[in-house]
């Protein structure tokens, strides 16, 4: 498949955003109402990305290769995991009441 400019320039827009925690939260708790693990997995490593991979497995406490198969597409992280990746980027999970 062939990359075309405005995808990159979306890609590095998206990248810019999601450095800033308020529009990393924003972006992971819309992905969340999908209920698509693989979605979430996907949203995760671009705010990784976004934040630096090898940054985010330092904070993190995390090999990079750790980092890296967590958030492959057939990767299975465990709570522990994506607690440590979303604290080394300023974030944190929470649990509201779904409004219907």
């Amino acid at each position: 498949m062939r990359t075309s400019k405005r995808d990159k320039s979306y890609e590095t827009s998206l990248l810019e955003a999601l450095t800033d925690p308020k529009e990393a939260a924003a972006y992971l708790d819309a992905v969340m109402e999908l209920e698509d693990q693989g979605a979430m997995l996907i949203a995760l490593r671009q705010v990784a990305k976004a934040n630096g991979m090898a940054e985010v497995a330092r904070s993190a406490s995390l090999g990079e290769k750790t980092l890296f198969k967590s958030l492959a597409e057939s990767g299975n992280p465990t709570l522990d995991t994506v607690n440590r990746i979303l604290h080394s980027v300023g974030l944190r999970l929470s649990v509201a009441e779904i409004h219907t």
